[in-house]
């Protein structure tokens, strides 16, 4: 018989839900108009790109021509990382970040380090969170930009993003958070918050790959990385990706109907009992984050004497697909940098599972999982050189 099949890799990617798909598939058949062509075609288009502007402005409270489309969220990341630095005209080359970025951020900052630019580089304490007082005694009088993210994607934490963004407006630093884990699944409100811009990506919630965008609060300015044909303001030329944008539109408004239906609160109850299951059952087995300040669907455990990747093959054949670490270098021998910066040592960083909830996902599917993994975990621990994880 075929094991149940159960996906917990939500954070690294959702699948598109109906909706979505049905939304899209017109303008990949139907209409085929390119939005800047004059013919009804094009004007088709046209419509359909404005009109998924403005759902994913509401989303977040924004007007609609601060939202700038990219090819994903590390495109918008390397934009107002990059574009605001060019654009700079009071000559700062003084920029900081957190030592737990993803690495579109981290290696945008490292590649400004090498380019003349002084880069800062703030720790965390042991959840992973970004505390305001590191960054208060980083800031002078020429740093240029700070960009911290909302919300870790190896370990779910939720960083105060009000407090570091106050912050930067007193010392007159741009401010940008990489947004990637929370737009859709937990409330945002830019006119609120004192974020000057903010990335997000579709796939991330039941949405298209391909597709990312980048709140630019008004006023900002940034150098485009990509000049041409001026699309998007003139800040991301090409040719847009109508079928994809009308995607990301049609996943933020499911977002925004999923949120007024609960779904945050049921996740998260899910999570809670999932991540209590696996500290009760397996030994030497605790939760990485902060355990109430964190993504609702996230959950991420570290199990003692035995490697992530281990157990990752050992849940897929059993149906469960988790990740080991952030699936960009899940494929690395590396530990995560990320659990390394919170103060795990190498080889309890290297026993790091991730474990991300979405729409789908039932309580049904997380008795399965706390049935099936702890007797991986026994197995592999028997297999392992530590014996019995003793």
């Amino acid at each position: 018989m075929e094991p149940r099949k159960v996906y917990l890799d939500h954070s690294a990617t959702t699948p598109v839900a109906e909706e979505v798909l049905k939304a899209m598939i017109p303008y990949f058949t139907d209409a085929p108009g390119n939005p800047n062509s004059l013919h009804q075609w094009g004007q088709t288009a046209r419509r359909a790109v404005d009109e998924a502007r403005q759902n994913v402005a509401s989303l977040i409270g924004a007007e609609p021509r601060d939202i700038i489309f990219t090819g994903n969220g590390s495109a918008s990341d390397n934009l107002a990382i990059k574009g605001s630095a060019w654009a700079d005209k009071k000559g700062r080359k003084h920029v900081i970040t957190s030592a737990v970025e993803h690495h579109a951020v981290f290696d945008t900052f490292k590649w400004l380090g090498k380019n003349g630019y002084e880069v800062t580089v703030l720790p965390v304490d042991e959840c992973g969170m970004v505390l305001p007082e590191t960054l208060k005694k980083a800031l002078r009088d020429d740093t240029l930009l700070v960009s911290v993210m909302h919300a870790n994607n190896e370990v779910g934490t939720i960083n105060p993003i009000e407090e570091l963004g106050a912050l930067c407006r007193e010392r007159g630093a741009l401010f940008h958070t990489d947004a990637v884990q929370t737009a859709g699944h937990i409330p945002i409100d830019v006119p609120k918050l004192p974020v000057d811009m903010l990335t997000m990506s579709a796939h991330k919630m039941y949405g298209p790959k391909g597709i990312g965008a980048l709140y630019v609060r008004g006023g900002i300015k940034l150098v485009p990385l990509v000049h041409g044909g001026g699309q998007e303001y003139g800040i991301r030329s090409g040719t847009e990706n109508t079928a994809g944008i009308v995607g990301f539109g049609a996943a933020a408004k499911l977002a925004a109907r999923l949120r007024e239906e609960g779904e945050e609160a049921r996740v998260s109850a899910l999570r809670d009992k999932l991540l209590d299951g696996i500290v009760g059952r397996i030994p030497n087995s605790f939760v990485t984050g902060h355990r109430t300040k964190r993504l609702p669907f996230h959950g991420s455990v570290c199990v003692k004497l035995i490697e992530g990747e281990g157990m990752l093959l050992r849940m897929d054949y059993a149906g469960i697909g988790v990740s080991s670490g952030s699936a960009c270098t899940s494929g690395s021998l590396e530990p995560s940098h990320v659990l390394l910066a919170m103060g795990l040592d190498h080889a309890t960083a290297h026993g790091s599972v991730r474990l991300t909830l979405g729409r789908g996902t039932s309580e049904e599917d997380i008795d399965y999982v706390l049935e099936k993994f702890p007797p991986i975990v026994e197995l592999l621990r028997m297999m392992s050189p530590y014996k019995g994880g003793k």
